[in-house]
């Protein structure tokens, strides 16, 4: 019966532990950058729906880089979160979630945050940002 042993090189051994080990990290920099790309899209189309954005951009965040316990997927959200005053009478998911989708009241649908996807957008920022992690040859 045929046999083959093969060996890889040292350094290709090494070079994929440490890509091993790097994985977690560069993924969690990668969704971070699709999400901030999202984010400063999300920024731009708000002028779009809103006569006044100032206060509405202060409740735009994106989420700390985290992993899901049910699939161990690496995530960021691009949220919309607080208040628009001070006096907490104006939730601001709700105001965005109204212009959104539009009311029942009869407030028509002006989507912004739904339009801020743009998936070749989101795959250049996340493209560069994996271009930082991985050997050029």
């Amino acid at each position: 019966m045929a046999q083959f042993k093969g060996q890889l090189p040292n350094d290709l051994i090494k070079e994929f532990e440490e890509l091993a080990i790097a994985t977690p990290k560069m993924m969690g920099a990668m969704t971070k950058a699709g999400a901030e790309t999202v984010k400063t899209i999300v920024e731009s189309n708000l002028s779009k729906s809103f006569k006044s954005t100032d206060r509405l951009k202060d409740c735009l965040f994106v989420s700390k880089t985290y992993k899901t316990p049910s699939d161990d997927s690496i995530n960021n959200k691009v949220m919309i979160y607080g208040y628009l005053d001070s006096e907490k009478k104006h939730p601001a998911p709700l105001v965005a979630m109204a212009r959104e989708y539009g009311t029942s009241r009869g407030e028509a649908k002006k989507p912004f945050f739904r339009k801020s996807f743009r998936k070749s957008a989101i795959e250049d920022a996340m493209k560069k940002e994996q271009d930082k992690y991985l050997p050029k040859e």
